[in-house]
Order: structure tokens, then sequence, then C-alpha cells
């Protein structure tokens, strides 16, 4: 009875312990972002946004901009509702400054969440960049199941989408988070850590 119990026990930590290494597998800096396909968004404003027409999907490396950052999110994330004001602040920064606006591009990645539940955080928070849903999680996965919220600075180049951040957490002030996206997505060293 002992012998059983303990090899339960055992089974137990060894996949408590696989599992959470996967939370930590997310694309590292130097890596491609994933080529997962994302739907066009419905708004004709935010396909303008993207410079995207109208279709069916697209990837990352197709939105039309240098760089492109990508905010995991879950609207049931009491993290992300409380970064949600500084987010909305970065997209302003970004879009009042005539050097950046159509360069640096910003984009939401709705871990989990299905269209309803999406509209109503991007409702809640009143968010002006594009939100897409990720109800099955498709996304997600290919990003390692990352924890929320989680950022990522991506150079768009040459027909790539190169991650030059990755981190997990909010940022403390965005206009010092612009110039660290900025600084590293200027740089040509892909072994920068956040």
């Amino acid at each position: 009875m002992r012998t059983s119990t303990v090899a339960v026990f055992l089974f137990a930590l060894l996949v408590f312990y696989s599992r959470a290494g996967a939370l930590d597998a997310a694309p590292p800096v130097g890596s491609q972002f994933p080529d997962v396909a994302i739907t066009v968004p419905d708004s004709k404003e935010h396909r303008n946004y993207l410079g995207l027409k109208r279709g069916d999907s697209f990837k990352l490396f197709q939105v039309a901009t240098d760089t492109v950052i990508v905010e995991v999110l879950s609207m049931y994330c009491p993290f992300c509702q409380a970064e949600a004001p500084a987010v909305n602040t970065l997209y302003s920064m970004i879009e009042g400054d005539p050097e950046l606006r159509g360069k640096v591009k910003i984009i939401g990645i709705a871990a989990g969440n299905t269209k309803l539940e999406r509209d109503m955080f991007v409702d809640k928070f009143d968010i002006p960049f594009p939100v897409f849903a990720d109800g099955d999680f498709l996304f997600h996965k290919a990003l390692g199941e990352v924890r929320t919220p989680y950022f990522f600075g991506v150079r768009i180049a040459d027909g790539a989408a190169t991650v030059f951040y990755s981190n997990l957490g909010a940022f403390d002030d965005p206009a010092s988070f612009l110039s660290l996206i900025l600084e590293r997505s200027r740089s040509k060293n892909t072994e920068v850590s956040p």
C-alpha cells in the first residue's frame, strides 16, 4: 500500500514539473515568432491600422510595420485588467508620435477567450488596438502557453517576424517600456535578454 502511494505521489510530481516547464517555453529572443494564422479583423479601422486587406487570415510578418508589440492577455486576468490603461497609454504615445506612427503597432491575443469575452474586455477597457480572440488556445499553445500578461517585441523584416523582446508581467511605465522596445528593436544583437 505504501509503495503504491509513493509511486502515485512521484508520478504526480513528474506530471506537475513537466507541465510547469512547458509554461516557460515562450519563443526566445532571436527566434521566429510562431507562424500561426490570425483571423483578419472585421473592423476596417483595424485592417487599415495593420495594413491588411480583407481576407480570411494573415500572419504576423504580413503586418505593414517595422515592429509589433504583442500582448498575450485574458479578460479573466486581474493583472491584464490592471495593465490595460497603461497599454492604452502606450498605444496613444505611439500613435501621437509622427515618427513612430505606422512603424510600431500593438496587437493583443486574448488567450482562451471567445469573441464575446474578448469584446467584453475591449469594451470595458476601451482598447483601441486589435485584440484577437483565441478561444481554442491555438495561438497560446504556439507561444508556449505563457502566463498573462506577456509581452513580445517582434521585428518585421524581409518576410520574417523575429522576437527581440519576450517578458512575463506588466511594465512599470509606458514611456520607459516604449524606450526599451525602440532600443531593442533597433539592435542587431538578438542575444539581448529582458
